[in-house]
């Protein structure tokens, strides 16, 4: 009997829930902005090689990325638009 008291669940108020909630989906924007981040600074990494297989598949997953981070609404749409513009211009750069 003492074990079924201890298990039950409190209501708890709904600014309390939303804090949680808050919280659990800042981390999770956190770590796909740091993905993110990654992906760009590898693109930019494969730049420095003479490899243009690897840069072309580094730029495609660092757009894969930017494109899902605008549907998340993590960043906006022109500023997503902006990053890739500039990377592609670094990778005709390298091809050129």
């Amino acid at each position: 009997m003492a074990d079924s008291d201890k298990k039950k669940k409190r209501k708890r108020p709904s600014a309390e829930k939303r804090d949680i909630q808050n919280s659990k989906r800042r981390m999770i924007n956190k770590a796909f902005i740091s993905k993110l981040r990654t992906s760009i600074r590898s693109f930019e990494e494969s730049l420095k090689t003479s490899n243009m297989d690897a840069i072309k598949e580094r730029l495609n997953a660092a757009y894969s990325l930017l494109d899902n981070a605008v549907k998340r609404n993590l960043i906006k749409l022109n500023a997503a638009s902006r990053k890739k513009s500039r990377l592609a211009a670094k990778a005709a750069a390298k091809n050129a």
